[in-house]
């Protein structure tokens, strides 16, 4: 049987083209206006993946 690709997680990562993956900084989304400059710069950029987390993304994105 095929395994089912977990939509949440699907949304959630992106992958380079190395096959590394990325997810969003945490805090970004609202609630922004007393951060620093440098804060907010700092959350602009993503986030790579722990190597601890990938076999667990592995399980929820078998085709990526």
């Amino acid at each position: 049987m095929k395994q089912k690709t977990n939509r949440a997680a699907n949304k959630r990562f992106s992958f380079s083209s190395t096959g590394k993956a990325r997810h969003q900084t945490i805090n970004q989304s609202h609630f922004n206006a007393k951060d620093t400059g440098e804060e907010t710069r700092r959350k602009h950029s993503g986030r790579l993946v722990k190597s601890a987390d990938k076999a667990n993304l592995h399980d929820l994105l078998p085709y990526q």
